[in-house]
């Protein structure tokens, strides 16, 4: 191996310079904060003791993200406490605008009776719209009517029809729920709320993050344009993969729905 040239202009990265040095004398005391290591003008000049026990006049801290941390494991510890002796259920998602004279509004209220007449829960968002006539529908069958609602500036609250509620701050507390609970999905028309809801549980079925979940989505008409689109320009790019024929159908059979949502619930 040819040796390199010594370069007088290159700098010697050995060498500590004043300020370097400065520096490092600095960062010579550490303070621990928990798991945290802080050194030089990021220690704290009170302990954490201090902090907890002095008066506060402030509540900013409540909006600190540690904080926010506290609310989220509250939200999960909540939900799956009141989830947890649920049994099988399936969700049903749709447009929270849909309105009661609409023939949609009618199919979710038969699917969530019929489904409610097998002994299934029905979870929904718990809103207006496709929500409430699910939830309509398995009470009215005299099953668990589960809403699962979302702190929105716009929202009404959770419908009169749901025997088992709850309300979220955060989306993704939320939509835990939803998958972790369900054993198959029917999805009415909806927007981009809906439309999330269908892609997330396609995606972790896809990645096999959650365990088979059978989707039924109900309205050929309102449907059939998207996956087309999904089966032929997305497929064709090389974006995903083929989707499983088995999870996803498209229908406009209400019974078809209910059957096929169903199939994901193991029966004894």
């Amino acid at each position: 191996m040819t040796q390199q040239p010594f370069d007088a202009e290159a700098p010697d990265t050995n060498h500590i310079d004043e300020a370097d040095e400065h520096v490092k004398r600095t960062y010579e005391s550490t303070y621990h904060k928990g798991p945290v290591i802080l050194r030089g003008s990021l220690i704290p000049e009170q302990t954490t003791t201090e902090n907890l026990l002095a008066s506060e006049d402030s509540t900013d801290w409540l909006h600190m993200d540690p904080w926010r941390v506290m609310r989220i494991q509250a939200e999960f510890v909540d939900g799956f406490g009141a989830l947890a002796e649920l049994g099988p259920a399936v969700s049903i998602f749709g447009s929270a605008r849909t309105d009661r004279t609409d023939p949609m509004y009618k199919a979710a209220r038969r699917a969530g009776k019929l489904i409610a007449k097998q002994g299934v829960a029905v979870i929904t968002g718990g809103g207006p719209g496709i929500m409430e006539a699910a939830n309509r529908g398995a009470a009215v069958g005299g099953g668990t009517s589960v809403g699962l609602g979302i702190e929105l500036p716009h929202e009404q609250g959770i419908n009169p029809w749901v025997n088992l509620g709850m309300t979220f701050r955060y989306f993704f507390v939320r939509k835990t729920m939803f998958v972790k609970y369900s054993s198959g999905a029917i999805v009415f028309p909806g927007g981009f709320g809906t439309l999330d809801e269908l892609f997330e549980l396609l995606t972790l079925v896809q990645t096999h993050k959650v365990k088979r979940m059978p989707v039924a989505l109900m309205g050929a008409d309102y449907w059939q344009g998207l996956f087309d689109w999904v089966g032929g320009t997305v497929l064709e790019s090389g974006n995903i993969s083929k989707l499983d024929p088995e999870l996803v159908h498209i229908t406009d059979d209400v019974e078809e729905a209910v059957s096929i949502a169903l199939s994901g619930i193991a029966r004894g």
